[in-house]
Protein backbone atom coordinates (compact mmCIF):
# COMPACT_ATOMS: atom_id res chain seq x y z
CA UNK A 1 0.00 0.00 0.00
CA UNK A 2 0.94 3.57 -0.68
CA UNK A 3 -0.16 6.48 1.44
CA UNK A 4 -0.45 9.94 -0.44
CA UNK A 5 -1.13 13.30 0.87
CA UNK A 6 -0.84 17.05 0.52
CA UNK A 7 0.83 19.70 2.82
CA UNK A 8 1.97 23.37 2.18
CA UNK A 9 4.24 25.78 2.55
CA UNK A 10 4.86 29.70 2.49
CA UNK A 11 7.75 31.00 -0.02
CA UNK A 12 8.57 34.30 1.06
CA UNK A 13 7.25 36.68 -2.21
CA UNK A 14 5.78 33.26 -3.76
CA UNK A 15 2.85 32.71 -1.83
CA UNK A 16 2.17 28.46 -1.34
CA UNK A 17 3.43 26.01 -2.52
CA UNK A 18 2.54 22.23 -2.02
CA UNK A 19 4.65 19.16 -1.49
CA UNK A 20 2.97 15.42 -2.72
CA UNK A 21 4.09 12.65 -1.50
CA UNK A 22 3.92 8.91 -2.04
CA UNK A 23 4.98 6.76 0.87
CA UNK A 24 5.71 2.94 0.84
CA UNK A 25 3.21 1.92 4.10
CA UNK A 26 5.48 -0.71 4.78
CA UNK A 27 8.74 0.63 4.79
CA UNK A 28 8.03 4.40 5.18
CA UNK A 29 10.18 5.08 2.14
CA UNK A 30 9.56 8.35 0.55
CA UNK A 31 8.74 6.56 -3.18
CA UNK A 32 8.61 10.21 -4.61
CA UNK A 33 7.50 13.39 -4.24
CA UNK A 34 6.91 16.60 -6.27
CA UNK A 35 6.98 20.60 -4.65
CA UNK A 36 3.70 21.53 -7.02
CA UNK A 37 1.85 25.29 -7.24
CA UNK A 38 -1.63 23.52 -6.62
CA UNK A 39 -3.42 20.21 -5.45
CA UNK A 40 -4.55 19.33 -8.41
CA UNK A 41 -5.63 15.98 -9.65
CA UNK A 42 -3.03 16.29 -12.46
CA UNK A 43 -0.17 16.99 -9.36
CA UNK A 44 -1.30 13.47 -7.82
CA UNK A 45 -1.02 11.51 -11.08
CA UNK A 46 2.21 12.81 -11.99
CA UNK A 47 3.60 12.21 -8.50
CA UNK A 48 1.71 8.51 -9.13
CA UNK A 49 3.76 8.39 -11.99
CA UNK A 50 7.36 9.41 -10.44
CA UNK A 51 6.17 6.50 -7.89
CA UNK A 52 5.37 3.83 -10.10
CA UNK A 53 8.27 4.53 -12.58
CA UNK A 54 11.10 4.95 -9.51
CA UNK A 55 9.51 1.55 -8.49
CA UNK A 56 9.66 -0.25 -11.77
CA UNK A 57 6.05 -0.91 -11.40
CA UNK A 58 5.21 0.75 -14.75
CA UNK A 59 7.61 -1.66 -17.04
CA UNK A 60 6.76 -4.57 -15.05
CA UNK A 61 3.51 -6.49 -15.31
CA UNK A 62 3.07 -8.07 -11.23
CA UNK A 63 0.12 -9.58 -9.70
CA UNK A 64 -1.24 -6.30 -7.67
CA UNK A 65 0.09 -3.14 -7.87
CA UNK A 66 -0.13 -1.30 -4.47
CA UNK A 67 -3.42 -0.06 -3.12
CA UNK A 68 -3.62 4.19 -2.93
CA UNK A 69 -4.36 5.16 1.06
CA UNK A 70 -5.59 9.13 1.40
CA UNK A 71 -7.81 11.42 2.68
CA UNK A 72 -11.10 12.98 1.08
CA UNK A 73 -9.46 15.73 -0.43
CA UNK A 74 -10.89 16.95 -4.03
CA UNK A 75 -8.16 15.47 -5.92
CA UNK A 76 -8.53 12.37 -4.33
CA UNK A 77 -12.01 12.00 -4.81
CA UNK A 78 -12.47 13.35 -8.21
CA UNK A 79 -13.24 11.42 -11.23
CA UNK A 80 -9.87 12.26 -13.02
CA UNK A 81 -7.90 10.32 -10.38
CA UNK A 82 -10.32 7.02 -10.48
CA UNK A 83 -9.70 7.06 -14.04
CA UNK A 84 -5.59 7.34 -14.02
CA UNK A 85 -5.80 4.23 -11.04
CA UNK A 86 -8.09 2.11 -12.82
CA UNK A 87 -5.79 2.51 -16.21
CA UNK A 88 -2.49 1.90 -13.86
CA UNK A 89 -4.51 -1.26 -12.43
CA UNK A 90 -4.39 0.21 -8.81
CA UNK A 91 -7.11 0.11 -6.13
CA UNK A 92 -8.55 3.24 -3.59
CA UNK A 93 -8.61 3.85 -0.34
CA UNK A 94 -9.64 6.60 1.44
CA UNK A 95 -9.76 7.31 5.06
CA UNK A 96 -12.35 8.31 6.67
CA UNK A 97 -13.47 11.83 7.11
CA UNK A 98 -12.02 14.28 10.11
CA UNK A 99 -10.30 10.96 11.01
CA UNK A 100 -6.11 11.87 9.88
CA UNK A 101 -4.85 8.69 11.88
CA UNK A 102 -5.70 6.39 8.80
CA UNK A 103 -2.87 8.06 7.04
CA UNK A 104 -0.93 8.35 10.40
CA UNK A 105 2.43 7.61 8.77
CA UNK A 106 2.63 10.25 5.92
CA UNK A 107 1.23 12.55 8.56
CA UNK A 108 3.72 11.60 10.68
CA UNK A 109 6.35 11.99 7.85
CA UNK A 110 4.91 15.76 7.59
CA UNK A 111 5.33 16.29 11.21
CA UNK A 112 9.01 14.94 11.10
CA UNK A 113 9.78 16.78 7.82
CA UNK A 114 8.34 20.16 8.71
CA UNK A 115 10.27 19.88 12.20
CA UNK A 116 13.22 20.06 9.63
CA UNK A 117 12.66 22.10 7.28
CA UNK A 118 10.38 24.79 8.41
CA UNK A 119 13.54 25.97 10.30
CA UNK A 120 14.47 28.14 7.31
CA UNK A 121 12.84 30.40 5.54
CA UNK A 122 12.47 30.35 1.80
CA UNK A 123 12.99 32.83 -0.91
CA UNK A 124 12.58 30.73 -3.90
CA UNK A 125 11.25 27.83 -4.73
CA UNK A 126 14.37 26.28 -6.00
CA UNK A 127 15.38 26.76 -2.51
CA UNK A 128 13.12 25.18 -0.94
CA UNK A 129 13.01 21.93 -3.52
CA UNK A 130 16.93 21.67 -2.82
CA UNK A 131 16.29 21.59 1.30
CA UNK A 132 13.08 18.78 0.71
CA UNK A 133 15.57 16.57 -1.71
CA UNK A 134 18.11 16.64 1.17
CA UNK A 135 16.04 15.88 3.29
CA UNK A 136 14.18 13.29 1.92
CA UNK A 137 17.48 11.76 0.97
CA UNK A 138 18.53 11.94 4.91
CA UNK A 139 15.15 10.36 5.85
CA UNK A 140 15.36 7.18 3.57
CA UNK A 141 18.50 6.48 3.83
CA UNK A 142 20.09 7.90 7.15
CA UNK A 143 17.52 8.28 9.51
CA UNK A 144 17.00 5.08 11.98
CA UNK A 145 13.20 4.79 12.29
CA UNK A 146 12.27 3.40 16.05
CA UNK A 147 9.27 1.41 14.64
CA UNK A 148 11.22 -0.46 11.79
CA UNK A 149 13.67 -1.76 14.22
CA UNK A 150 16.05 1.07 14.50
CA UNK A 151 16.81 0.50 10.64
CA UNK A 152 16.41 2.98 7.97
CA UNK A 153 13.14 2.94 5.25
CA UNK A 154 15.45 2.36 2.81
CA UNK A 155 17.13 -0.72 4.64
CA UNK A 156 13.38 -1.79 4.75
CA UNK A 157 12.30 -1.14 1.27
CA UNK A 158 15.28 -2.89 -0.76
CA UNK A 159 14.94 -5.93 2.06
CA UNK A 160 17.90 -5.81 4.20
CA UNK A 161 16.61 -4.64 7.12
CA UNK A 162 16.86 -8.48 8.45
CA UNK A 163 20.19 -8.71 7.59
CA UNK A 164 21.33 -5.83 9.06
CA UNK A 165 19.33 -6.86 12.34
CA UNK A 166 20.90 -10.54 12.26
CA UNK A 167 24.66 -8.77 11.79
CA UNK A 168 23.58 -7.08 15.03
CA UNK A 169 22.92 -9.78 16.87
CA UNK A 170 25.74 -11.61 16.11
CA UNK A 171 27.50 -8.43 17.33
CA UNK A 172 25.88 -7.82 20.28
CA UNK A 173 26.42 -11.66 21.38
CA UNK A 174 30.55 -11.53 20.60
CA UNK A 175 30.52 -8.14 22.80
CA UNK A 176 28.49 -9.95 26.10
CA UNK A 177 30.74 -13.14 25.46
CA UNK A 178 34.15 -10.61 25.20
CA UNK A 179 32.48 -8.49 28.25
CA UNK A 180 32.02 -11.63 29.85
CA UNK A 181 35.70 -12.94 29.57
CA UNK A 182 36.86 -9.88 30.72
CA UNK A 183 35.19 -9.96 34.26
CA UNK A 184 36.05 -13.34 34.65
CA UNK A 185 39.61 -12.60 33.72
CA UNK A 186 39.74 -9.86 35.90
CA UNK A 187 38.06 -11.98 38.68
CA UNK A 188 41.04 -14.56 38.56
CA UNK A 189 43.75 -11.49 38.24
CA UNK A 190 42.39 -10.26 41.99
CA UNK A 191 42.52 -14.17 43.32
CA UNK A 192 46.10 -14.51 42.27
Amino acid sequence: MWQTDFTYFKIIGWGWYYLSTVLDDYSRYIVAWRLCTSMSTKNVSDTLDDALSYSGLDEIKVKHKPRLLSDNGPCYISGELADYLQHNGMGHTRGRPYHPQTQGKIERWHRSMKNHILLNHYYLPGELKEHLQQFVHYYNYDRYHESLNNVTPADVYYGRSEEILEQREMIKQNTIAMRKQIHYDKQLNQMS
